[in-house]
């Protein structure tokens, strides 16, 4: 069995909102040091993780791991920050992959992001207008055909998956990275504009990681929603419509002013 670390930090880098870690970054760097999800060959096939995030990231600021009974705990100032846990391979339902859409269309799509029009968080990893290309993400979903968002992403150097030696030849995007892919799409289908909205949860499952350089379209779809909550999907594929990672998320609604965003 692997050991996990004993600390786990976002860098001021992966910020979602401007003061606290971006989710689907923090998820899947929490995921990574979940000793019992690990495979030997991180480029390979990860298992479905399910992280819950309790309480807003804190940047540049080591948060403490624990392991009990499955369940591996960020932890800061006493405070439980995130939990993740490994689904077991028997007795889950499969997360829901959303349909593919291909690339021009998700191309096209870019022009009517929301977020151009307004973005309570531009600073966002991974969706954020205000990032840099090779900084960002700059996944910029828009309404396909569906009722489904989709966009492009090309995965840049900077993200490159350093923790194990390849066993193929192509660099390939870290499994935080991956995570954080598959987040805000998922967001965006459900509404940012409507009303604003934190994660609550992510549950992921890497077929394998992304290729750096190579354009790939992340997918996302509304499931529905139940009082502060939104259910949402978001799927990854690579260049040949082959699915490379799916997610699942729960959002919930937030006062903007709580977390450092702005209304419309």
């Amino acid at each position: 069995m692997n050991e996990i670390p004993d600390q786990l930090l976002v860098p001021r880098r992966f910020c979602g909102p401007p003061d606290s870690g971006n989710g689907g970054w923090t998820a899947g760097a929490l995921a990574t040091h979940l000793a019992l999800a690990c495979p030997e060959n991180r480029a390979g096939e990860w298992p479905t993780v399910e992280v819950s995030l309790r309480q807003p990231p804190p940047l540049d600021s080591p948060m403490l791991l624990t392991e009990q009974d499955g369940v591996t705990s960020a932890s800061f100032g006493g405070v439980v920050i995130a939990s993740a846990r490994r689904l077991p391979d028997e007795g889950e339902p499969a997360l829901a992959d959303v349909d593919p859409v291909g690339p021009d269309e998700a191309r096209a799509a870019e022009a009517t992001y929301a977020g151009h029009r307004f973005h309570p968080f531009p600073t966002c990893f991974a969706c954020g207008t205000g990032r840099e290309e090779g900084d960002g993400l700059r996944i910029f979903p828009g309404v396909v055909s569906g009722e489904r968002v989709a966009a492009t992403w090309r995965p840049h150097p900077s993200l490159n998956e350093d923790y194990h030696t390849y066993v193929d030849t192509p660099a390939r995007a870290s499994v935080a990275a991956t995570w954080a892919a598959l987040d805000c799409v998922g967001g965006w289908a459900g509404d940012l504009t409507d009303r604003l909205m934190v994660l609550g949860r992510m549950t992921a499952r890497i077929d394998t990681l992304p290729v750096i350089g190579e354009e790939h379209v992340v997918v996302g779809a509304k499931r529905g929603a139940e009082g502060r909550k939104t259910f949402t999907s978001a799927t990854l594929y690579d260049a040949d419509s082959r699915i490379v990672a799916s997610a699942e998320h729960i959002w919930i609604a937030v006062d903007p002013a709580a977390f450092g965003g702005v209304r419309p």
